[in-house]
């Protein structure tokens, strides 16, 4: 049973507040068990006009009949959203039905609208606060939830207002089954989504979170990597063509270094630097973060840059190492890995993983340098990385057991 609760509505001349023509400002005074709000209704009255006990202007003219009816109005709205939030609520507070009745009143928001007002505001902002990648996947975001609305409600826009948890779920269940995505893609979506409602509550175009009680889970994935054995098969075989040739340098290049393609695209001879410890290094910032990633460079990356140093488009764009389009790169791999008997689905992002695992963390560097190296600001990022191989536990029980065989501790 729901809680009984006392409930009134005043409509009064704010007397204080006066105008320099001596109009008073009519307002709304709900309350709730005792507790008050009150609403500005925008409207102004002379004080000849204006009825105390009854709450509403006496006279016969047009205006005082338009205010008269805009009162009513406004009387029987509020009893609306009591009665219909008493329904649904165990308690309503006289500021609820405030906020219910100013949301009412004011223009309504469409959810494409608050999008690309967003994205708008995001493209003013690359190069600064945001670069055009992220921009890009919000656009892609917009064009997803626009086919979902086109899909599901057959029309070009909804409203805020409509939203419920069944939009959410709806759209996750699309996204799964009408694209085709994964799971992890379908809730990278979903949390951009999410991204959007927040910014509708938080400038309360939106009363309720359509959100509220849904989780954007995250599945585990096994991530590949290449293996000592197949790193020397890429850096050995003969590829009998220049173009696959480069390809497979600067994704071995990555493999050394831990730099995601867009990255390494961007290194030119500025980016190269003598350490403090007399070595040479890389010294940038991932485009991802704009964290420092600063990478000493092992002797397989050194001989790739200067492999590459007189390199005609090096020259003409002043760039490390000759790599091309993201899209021609990934279907080079794809060639170069049935060349070279790989069974794994080369990509651009497996050369990062295969640094982190195969080149530093199996070869004893410790997580917290992999994690600096790579530009993570959280070390749980880079534990994603750190699943231990069968091999290194072989070899580490190995140096385990020589080490008690000499010492003579055998328990």
């Amino acid at each position: 049973m729901k809680n009984l609760q006392s409930f009134s509505i005043l409509i009064w001349a704010n007397k204080s507040k006066a105008d320099q023509n001596g109009l008073l400002p009519l307002y709304a005074r709900v309350t709730v068990n005792g507790k008050r709000a009150e609403i500005s209704l925008k409207k102004k009255v002379k004080p000849a006009n204006w009825n105390a006990q009854t709450g509403y202007m006496q006279g016969g003219s047009t205006e005082v009949r338009e205010v008269n009816k805009y009162l009513a109005e406004a009387r029987n709205q509020l009893w609306n959203i009591y009665t219909q939030k008493q329904t649904s609520a165990e308690y309503v507070s006289a500021d609820e039905i405030k906020d219910l009745f100013l949301r009412n009143d004011a223009p309504h928001k469409y959810l494409l609208e608050v999008f690309d007002e967003h994205n708008q505001a995001m493209a003013d902002l690359v190069g600064k606060d945001f670069v055009q990648a992220t921009l890009t996947k919000y656009k892609t975001i917009r064009s997803k939830v626009a086919a979902f609305i086109r899909h599901k409600y057959d029309k070009e826009d909804i409203l805020l207002e409509q939203l419920e948890y069944n939009f959410v779920t709806g759209f996750e269940h699309y996204l799964k089954t009408a694209e085709d995505i994964d799971h992890n893609t379908a809730m990278a979506y979903i949390k951009r989504l999410k991204r959007i409602i927040t910014i509708s509550l938080n400038n309360k175009w939106l009363l309720h979170n359509p959100f509220a009680g849904f989780v954007c889970s995250m599945r585990k994935v096994e991530r590949q990597e290449l293996t000592e054995e197949e790193l020397a098969v890429l850096a050995q075989k003969n590829l009998h063509a220049d173009r696959l040739d480069e390809v497979r340098d600067c994704f071995l290049f990555s493999c050394y270094t831990g730099y995601a393609f867009v990255d390494a695209s961007k290194l030119t001879k500025e980016n190269l630097v003598t350490g403090k410890d007399g070595q040479l290094w890389i010294n940038t910032s991932r485009t991802k973060t704009d964290i420092t990633a600063n990478v000493p460079l092992l002797p397989q990356a050194l001989a790739i840059i200067e492999k590459y140093r007189d390199h005609p488009y090096c020259d003409v764009k002043n760039k490390l190492l000759p790599i091309k389009s993201n899209q021609k790169y990934n279907a080079y791999l794809k060639e170069i890995a049935e060349l070279c008997g790989i069974k794994k689905n080369l990509t651009t992002h497996m050369a990062r993983h295969t640094f982190a695992t195969t080149v530093t963390l199996e070869n004893d560097v410790p997580i917290e340098s992999v994690s600096k190296m790579l530009g993570h600001t959280k070390i749980t990022t880079t534990q994603i990385y750190a699943r231990v191989k069968e091999k290194k536990v072989s070899r580490d029980m190995h140096t385990l057991r020589s080490r008690l065989s000499a010492t003579g501790n055998h328990g």
